[in-house]
């Protein structure tokens, strides 16, 4: 069970790295992981952050470390039956 839950955070954490490099450039580079993680503080600063694209970005992010974690789940269950 342990090797399961490993594997699952591991690949939901290789995911989230997959998901930033693919989604965070920019023309400039690469969005700071500061402004992708902090919260929005008011309505203002979160219509800035849907006008600027953050909040896209932020959701792609988390949706490419659930496939990793729900990949890292199908790999663990099938290592452990293989083992079984």
């Amino acid at each position: 069970m342990r090797r399961i839950i490993a594997l699952l955070i591991i690949v939901a954490v290789i995911g989230l790295a997959v998901g930033y490099l693919i989604f965070a450039r920019t023309s400039g580079g690469y969005v700071s992981l500061q402004v992708l993680l902090s919260p929005s503080k008011n309505v203002l600063d979160d219509l800035v952050r849907s006008v600027t694209g953050i909040k896209k970005m932020r959701q792609n992010i988390l949706i490419c470390g659930a496939a990793g974690a729900g990949v890292g789940l199908v790999l663990g269950l099938l290592a452990a039956r293989r083992r079984g």
